[in-house]
Parts: C-alpha cells; sequence; structure tokens
C-alpha cells in the first residue's frame, strides 16, 4: 500500500517571496505556446515580436478572464470573502473564461495590426491546447479539479498510473478523512496532448479553410472536456431545468462503464455542470459554422494561403516607418549650395566640350 505524500505547492523562495509550482507550470505552458505560434507565424511572414506583443496582452486577459469566470459561479463565497479574489496561485480558475479573456484580447490586437481574427487564431490554436496540456498539472500540483473517489488499486493496477500521481491523487479533506480520486487532470492533459498532434497534422492539409483550425480545436477540446468534467466534484454548476440535466446525464451514460459514477455534484448547488452545457453547446455551433461557411462561401481562402494584412494596416505601418527614420534618410537625393544659382548648376552639369550647336539641337529635336 502506497503511503500518502502530497507535494509541496511551493517551488522555493526568493528571499520572503514564495515561488508556487502552480504558477511555474502555467509559465511554462504560456512559454510552450509561444513557441509554437514563433514557429508556425514564421511561415506566413510573422515576427517573433507579433507574438511576444500578443503574450504580454493575452496571458492578463485569459487570467483575468479565467478569475472573473470562476467567482462569478461562486459569488457566495468571494461576496463574504473579497480578499481572496486575488489569490489564484491557490487555484480557482476556469479554462473557459481564459479563452474568453485571450479571445477578445485577440480580437482588438489582431484587428490592430491589420489582420482578420480567423487568420491569426488559426496559427495560435495549437498554442492554446499545448498551453492547457501543461497547465493542468498545475491542478495536480495544487490537488485540485479531480474527480470522483476510487481505490488506489484501481489507479495502480488498472490504469497503470506512476507512483508519484497516485500519491497526489490521495486527498484529505477538512475533516481529516482522505481518499483516492480520478485524476481527471491526467485525462485532459492526455485528451489535449492528442489533439495538439491532430491540429499539426490538419493544419498541413490543403482543404483546411481558414477558421477552420480554430473550431476543431473548439470541437475537439469541447468534447473531452464534456465527459471529463462529469467526473470532477468541483464543478461550476447551477439549477437549470430537469430535461436539460436529464438530457446531459443521458450522452455521458456511455462513460459509466470506463469511469463508474459521476463525481458528486451537491443538488442544492445546482444540477447542470456549466462547463459541460457551454462544452455541447461549442461542438454543435462550431460543426454547424463549418458547414454553413463552406455552404455560402465554396472558395473561402485556405489555411496554407499566404497572409494578407488590410491596406490601412500597411500604409500606418509605412507612414510611422518614415516619420521615424533618421533625417538623412529622407534627404532629396540631389542636393545643391545654399548660395548657388540654379541657372549656373544646370550649366555646370553639361559636358566641358558641348558646342552651341549641341546645345540647340538638344533643344530643338528633329
Amino acid at each position: 500500500m502506497l503511503l500518502p505524500m502530497r507535494l509541496e505547492s511551493i517551488a522555493f523562495h526568493l528571499g520572503p517571496i514564495p515561488v508556487h509550482w502552480y504558477g511555474l507550470i502555467l509559465g511554462t505552458g504560456a512559454l510552450v505556446g509561444l513557441l509554437l505560434a514563433i514557429w508556425e507565424g514564421k511561415r506566413f511572414g510573422l515576427s517573433a515580436d507579433f507574438f511576444l506583443d500578443l503574450m504580454l496582452y493575452g496571458v492578463p486577459s485569459a487570467i483575468i478572464g479565467a478569475r472573473l469566470y470562476y467567482v462569478l459561479f461562486k459569488w457566495d463565497y468571494y461576496s463574504k470573502h473579497p480578499g481572496e479574489i486575488v489569490q489564484i496561485w491557490n487555484g480557482g480558475i476556469a479554462i473557459y473564461g481564459a479563452l474568453i479573456g485571450a479571445f477578445v484580447c485577440g480580437f482588438f490586437y489582431f484587428r490592430s495590426k491589420g489582420y482578420t481574427f480567423m487568420r491569426i487564431v488559426d496559427i495560435c490554436v495549437p498554442s492554446l491546447l499545448a498551453g492547457q496540456m501543461i497547465g493542468r498539472w498545475g491542478n495536480f500540483v495544487n490537488q485540485e479539479a479531480y474527480g470522483g473517489e476510487v481505490t488506489g488499486t484501481y489507479l495502480s493496477n488498472e490504469l497503470h498510473l506512476p507512483a508519484f500521481i497516485v500519491r497526489q491523487m490521495y486527498v484529505v479533506d477538512a475533516s481529516g478523512a482522505g481518499a483516492y480520486h480520478h485524476p481527471t487532470f491526467l485525462y485532459e492533459s492526455l485528451w489535449s496532448l492528442v489533439g495538439l498532434v491532430i491540429l499539426f497534422i490538419l493544419r498541413r492539409q490543403k482543404f483546411m479553410r481558414v477558421g477552420e483550425m480554430f473550431f476543431s480545436y473548439l470541437i475537439w477540446y469541447s468534447i473531452g472536456r464534456f465527459f471529463i468534467e462529469a467526473l470532477r466534484t468541483d464543478s461550476l454548476a447551477f439549477k437549470g431545468p430537469d430535461w436539460l440535466a436529464s438530457l446531459i446525464n443521458g450522452l455521458w451514460t456511455p462513460m459509466k462503464w470506463m469511469f463508474g459514477e459521476q463525481g458528486a455534484l451537491d443538488p442544492a448547488y445546482g444540477n447542470v455542470r456549466s462547463s459541460q452545457l457551454l462544452a455541447l453547446l461549442l461542438v454543435i455551433a462550431s460543426i454547424v459554422a463549418i458547414i454553413v461557411r463552406r455552404a455560402m462561401n465554396p472558395d473561402r481562402t485556405r489555411y496554407l494561403d499566404p497572409l494578407e494584412r488590410s491596406e490601412s494596416a500597411v500604409t500606418t505601418s509605412a507612414d510611422a516607418s518614415v516619420a521615424e527614420a533618421p533625417a538623412a534618410a529622407v534627404r532629396p537625393i540631389e542636393e545643391t549650395a545654399p548660395d548657388a544659382d540654379p541657372a549656373d548648376t544646370q550649366e555646370e552639369r553639361k559636358p566641358a566640350n558641348e558646342s552651341p550647336s549641341d546645345r540647340r539641337q538638344d533643344r530643338d529635336p528633329d
């Protein structure tokens, strides 16, 4: 029997400042996503600075969106503990909130650079999935976002998980009682890894139209999130109609033979998991969008087509370059001395051995 041994959430200290594993893992995910975007962006003539600026604006927007999404669904608690709203190092962020924050920021950033949203977001979605794949390990260290109770034997002998994961999945509650739980962080991380490989393959296919990488990402991630979310015991939920709860539970039923019962959800808190409903809606909306866009515009730009900027953005960029250029770079090519007579200057440019008759012929051609 494995002895429970919880990993420390603090990696090290910088003087009096604790550095949490959660932040390091999220930072690693952001860095890997940035490198993937720069790598793919080179094929379309995008500079590394373009993505560095995007990360500078996008990461804070994603974190803020993720936290606000989570806090809004937990407002009964945070309204009484407002000082904890900013404590993201203790967990409590929502992936869908992060996506909303990142996409809103990206929309305005891409437009300011003269690119359409879909063209650039297609390039970036593998980076998003890579970040999510790595970021889920932050939940592992914090012992959060786990699933319902299981046995240690199930984790070790049936799922064949390494010992350090099994140990971390032994969670002790406030009363001191402990139990093993589904490693839902691992399920989602592996699902994202497979999705990342699929996106790498899809973006090299000639049939992919602009926007379809984005919709493929939404479809893949949302399918996995729909089924994995049902195992969790900390889901954000709301009280919805019984028919909706029955529909969602019915769709999840085929997974029961592999994972057993769904994670506990307090009926007083809600009967519909918000992430499941949103995942279902995103899958349907993305499939419809692909079909409708292909039907309405069969000649739509493909993913592999050259990247173009709007004329206004190109003009603005060119004007900015001229404005910033050194004075010598924009000076007229030919200059005359300040006191020189233009007529004298023209005479000096004529050959010294030119006769008056030659000059008349130049002025009066045949």
